[in-house]
């Protein structure tokens, strides 16, 4: 089993030896140029929400009216925790006074939020998961939040332009709230990660240019399901059952699996369900800008035929089933998936 090696981040200050993540993005766009500008400021507010987050986080077992459901569902039918609620209203209040955005849409809300008064000069979406994993937030499990900034093609009420693939998508990345908080995130020059420094207030460069390894010992996937699964991924499950050097590991939240198989590699499946074919994964808010980050480190990301970012959603909470990680490994599951369909037809 490969043994995860932790990054040393130095002691330092604010100064020319500590890299912060404004300053990150400006050097990898090489440019001081408004775009530049804007999504260096665009992530500078995702990085404060983070921070408010993940303070709430820490607090949130001392905290009254924290924990547990509110009592509503969302858009999908499912039970809202109240830290949804709180991690989504966190992102509605650090861009609406931003003027960088123009819309934010969330799997929290049945339609996108628009600041009118933003889009004149904020040419940007940003959609995201604020939570994700948020049964854990009870137990003190890790938990994560997920975005990608996409470019504003219109500038009145209509979510027609978000209906397109993830290629599209100018920056994408994750923050994870585990024993430290840790900011990942790419704009199509590689993925870097950034550790929260509770000292000074900012995420600090902890590695640049992280590459996935083609194969990983790890396969990440919830075999609870498994009787409901299609029947290729069952083989590939009996194929790893049988063959030495695999390790499963599953946590129940996607930012922290996912995480586990960037750093160390292996693959990560949600597939769909007898009822649920589809998946349960968001392609907006949660397949799509995992696979853009997944994929500019060198690995692999489909549903198990398609390759998520060619995916078109044909509504704005559409689902997709996963299959995320090394690109050997994802090949290998969607072996499976082949030989299975070549035998039934």
């Amino acid at each position: 089993m490969t043994s995860f090696q932790p990054v040393a981040v130095p002691e330092c200050s604010l100064d020319r030896d500590c890299t912060t993540l404004s300053r990150h993005i400006l050097q990898q766009l090489q440019s001081f140029s408004p775009e530049a500008q804007d999504l260096s400021a665009i992530m500078t507010r995702i990085a404060l929400a983070g921070k408010l987050i993940a303070r709430r986080l820490s607090r949130a077992g001392l905290m009254a009216d924290v924990l547990g459901f509110t009592g509503e569902t969302n858009v999908q039918g499912e039970s809202v925790k109240k830290m949804d609620v709180y991690a989504n209203d966190v992102f509605i209040s650090v861009f609406k006074q931003s003027g960088l955005v123009c819309r934010l849409a969330s799997e929290e809300m049945d339609n996108p939020y628009y600041i009118p008064e933003n889009c004149p000069i904020g040419r940007y979406t940003l959609l995201y998961d604020p939570i994700d994993g948020s049964s854990n937030v009870d137990i003190n499990l890790n938990v994560g939040s997920i975005f990608a900034i996409r470019q504003q093609q219109v500038m009145n009420e209509d979510e027609a332009d978000l209906l397109q693939d993830g290629k599209g998508q100018l920056a994408a990345g994750y923050i994870l709230y585990g024993p430290s908080t840790m900011l990942v995130y790419s704009i199509g020059h590689g993925v870097h990660s950034f550790l929260l420094d509770p000292s000074l207030g900012e995420f600090i460069l902890a590695q640049e240019d992280i590459k996935i390894p083609d194969h990983g010992p790890v396969y990440s996937n919830n075999e609870g399901n498994f009787w409901q699964w299609d029947e290729a991924f069952r083989d590939y499950t009996r194929y790893v059952h049988r063959h030495e050097g695999y390790t499963a590991r599953y946590s129940g939240a996607l930012v922290g699996d996912v995480h586990r198989i960037l750093m160390q590699g292996g693959v990560f499946l949600y597939p769909g369900t007898v009822k649920k074919p589809e998946g349960k994964l968001r392609l907006l808010y949660e397949t799509a800008p995992l696979a853009f980050l997944i994929e500019q480190a060198g690995g692999k990301a489909s549903d198990g035929t398609t390759r998520i970012l060619d995916i078109v959603p044909d509504k704005l909470h559409a689902r997709t089933p996963l299959v995320i990680g090394s690109k050997d490994d994802v090949k290998l599951v969607e072996s499976f998936i082949e030989d299975r369909k070549n035998r039934e037809n």
